[in-house]
């Protein structure tokens, strides 16, 4: 299974593919973030960690999760 990983420090997205259902749900909700024709197509730092979180709460196929970044220093 082909997954990525994208990080803004405080996060990181990973993005499962064979999970994604194309359902552009977070396209609509931070198109600033989800942009399918870029390339990386997740641009992380364009949204805050709590905008993040709650679009990610609302993908329909569970593609797209988030862990938190250890705060080890």
């Amino acid at each position: 299974m082909e997954q990525k990983e994208y990080t803004n420090g405080e996060i990181t997205i990973v993005w499962k593919q064979d999970v994604c259902i194309h359902a552009a749900e977070c396209i609509k909700a931070l198109p600033q973030v989800y942009n399918p024709m870029e390339r990386p197509w997740i641009r992380i730092e364009n949204a805050t960690t709590e905008e993040l979180k709650a679009q990610i709460a609302k993908c329909p196929s569970g593609a797209l999760s988030y862990h938190p970044n250890s705060q080890e220093k």
